[in-house]
């Protein structure tokens, strides 16, 4: 089936509490475990059949924010998650009661009864509206971000088309793009601030009235962060300014110099070469010919799931007029299959998806048959271990794209994600900050950004950029608004992923072996523990960090040599 062809019902909400109440009533009475589950699962096929009609309302909506229908149900599904959160609740309180619950331990893993008490934690009737008014608000930033029309060069750009400029030879025309971009957010400044200034202190009124000291805990939990918690993050951003940040000094010091420039200024900082970042050869059609020719030469499993994801029809590829910012995949649970979901634009990024979304796609769908939908999945920083892993995995055959550029792309791929780091640290520093302090005014936060910018981004020039110089880039970073605390988790994978080049470049089968494992186990697990069974390091031990930098040091240098 194509995805075109999948029918969308909005769920009766109604009819789900009552059938879930039924089947509830029938669990307390039942005589053995046995039975007990097979009634459990059919409210797990309940659960399903609401997720699949969710992601269909998110996909769709996101393809075209413009959709009147999608419009609607994307706003009817807003103010049925917390109603289904309520059900879920019951939901949790029936098992954890039950005589059987050490049972449920044995069939779905210890992590499943976990999951079940944070969930009971993080939710109550007392916060559903609550609940409501910020599923509303995260959908008002997205919405103001995919109507951006921006004038320029006579046409009419999108946020994600407008990027296209941001990497290109010509370093006028880079600037120019820059402006009308911080142009456009300087409009909406006043907008974005009221919408931010809304959503900290609603989470943190959610957050107290959970029983919780601040919203920072409740994020935690919310993350599923049962193995770590936030003084482990504070250890690990102290890692990325002392081993990471002056790497990444180092390295913009030799692009400034390589680009014969007096100063590096931040529309500089994604140009690596004078003519320009390398971009993809060929169309979109041939790119993503490319892509299913290197998946087969890569290993029967991708060749198998690429080929899957044509045949469905479950991408949706190309940037336009409404479609959301960003890039995703989900599951669609009832189909057994994800999607993915980007915004090409003719940069190096489009290669980037299709191997990092990619990677994404490949986890879920070969956990696809774990029993629970919510262990689909791994915890968010877990997850991003598969799709940044992916993107390494994947180097060997960038010829394909790049033609003889392949080794400068390589070379700007792994660059980038090293001063990415202290990027995604700043990120969240900051959100520590102003959940720690939810009275501070829109200014005073653009305040402590610009003051942690020089600690995480101290090469950082913007020339004569008003809004950045103001404070304003954070407002750009979607997850700050919509997925609070979630950044770190790029930067935790980001450092796993960099193990897993060096592996998959000394021992591909050995390394191949462990990431397909570390596929297959879905949520069942905590991020410790996938690391354990991949036989990875973890980024928050001292020390794990210093010699991520070390190899991805050596490894940009002889890249170096080539270009």
């Amino acid at each position: 089936m194509k995805f075109k062809d999948i029918k969308y019902s909005r769920p009766d909400i109604k009819k789900i509490d009552e059938r879930v109440e039924l089947l509830l009533s029938k669990m307390k009475e039942c005589g053995g475990a046995e039975e007990e589950r097979e009634l459990f699962l059919k409210i797990v096929k309940l659960q399903k059949n609401f997720y699949t009609m969710r992601e269909l309302v998110n996909i769709r909506y996101s393809v075209n924010t413009l959709d009147e229908f999608y419009g609607e149900e994307i706003k009817v599904m807003d103010s049925l998650g917390p109603e289904f959160s309520k059900i879920n609740e019951k939901i949790a309180d029936s098992v954890l009661a039950s005589k059987n619950i050490s049972e449920y331990e044995k069939w779905f893993g210890k992590r499943f009864i976990d999951m079940l008490k944070l969930q009971k934690k993080i939710f109550s009737d007392e916060v559903l509206e609550d609940l409501k008014k910020e599923a509303s608000l995260e959908s008002d930033y997205q919405k103001l971000l995919g109507s951006a029309e921006i004038e320029f060069r006579g046409k009419k750009h999108t946020i994600p088309e407008m990027t296209a400029y941001l990497t290109g030879a010509d370093r006028t025309l880079r600037k120019s793009a820059y402006n009308e971009l911080a142009n456009y957010y300087m409009g909406i400044m006043d907008k974005l601030d009221e919408i931010y200034d809304k959503l900290v202190k609603l989470r943190d009124s959610i957050a107290k009235r959970l029983g919780y000291e601040n919203f920072i805990k409740l994020a935690y939990d919310r993350l599923s962060r049962t193995d770590y918690d936030e003084k482990d993050v504070k250890v690990y951003r102290e890692q990325i300014v002392k081993y990471v940040v002056p790497k990444a000094k180092e390295i913009f010091e030799k692009q400034r110099k390589n680009l014969g420039l007096d100063r590096l200024f931040f529309y500089d900082e994604g140009v690596d070469f004078k003519d320009g970042a390398p971009k993809p050869k060929g169309t979109m059609d041939e790119i993503v010919k490319n892509a299913r020719d290197m998946y087969d030469e890569l290993s029967d499993e991708t060749s198998k799931f690429f080929r899957l994801l044509l045949e469905g029809e479950l991408m949706d590829l190309v940037s336009k007029k409404g479609k959301a910012n960003g890039g995703f995949c989900t599951f669609i649970e009832d189909y057994h299959v994800p999607f993915i979901f980007a915004n090409f634009n003719g940069t190096s990024g489009d290669i980037d998806v299709l191997t990092h979304e990619f990677g994404h796609a490949l986890q879920v769908y070969s956990s696809r048959f774990v029993d629970i939908p919510d262990q689909r999945f791994p915890g968010y920083e877990a997850a991003e271990i598969h799709s940044m892993g992916m993107e390494f995995i994947t180097a060997p055959y960038m010829e394909k794209f790049f033609k003889e550029d392949a080794d400068k792309f390589k070379y700007h791929q792994v660059k980038d994600a090293l001063t990415f780091l202290p990027y995604g640290a700043l990120v969240d520093h900051f959100q520590h900050e102003v959940y720690s302090k939810v009275d501070m005014t829109p200014e005073e936060r653009r305040m402590k950004w610009l003051e942690l910018e020089k600690v995480y981004l101290p090469w950082r020039d913007y020339d004569d950029s008003k809004y950045n110089k103001i404070g304003g880039t954070w407002q750009r970073q979607l997850h700050i608004y919509t997925a609070p605390f979630y950044y770190i988790d790029y930067t935790l994978a980001q450092v796993v992923a960099f193990e897993i080049l060096r592996r998959s470049r000394e021992d591909f089968k050995a390394l191949w072996k462990d990431y397909l494992e570390i596929c297959k186990v879905g949520g069942r697990f905590t991020f410790t523990e996938i690391l354990k069974i991949g036989n990875l390091s973890n980024p928050m031990i001292e020390g794990n960090v210093e010699k991520c930098v070390e190899y991805v040091s050596g490894y940009m240098d002889k890249l170096g040599e080539t270009i």
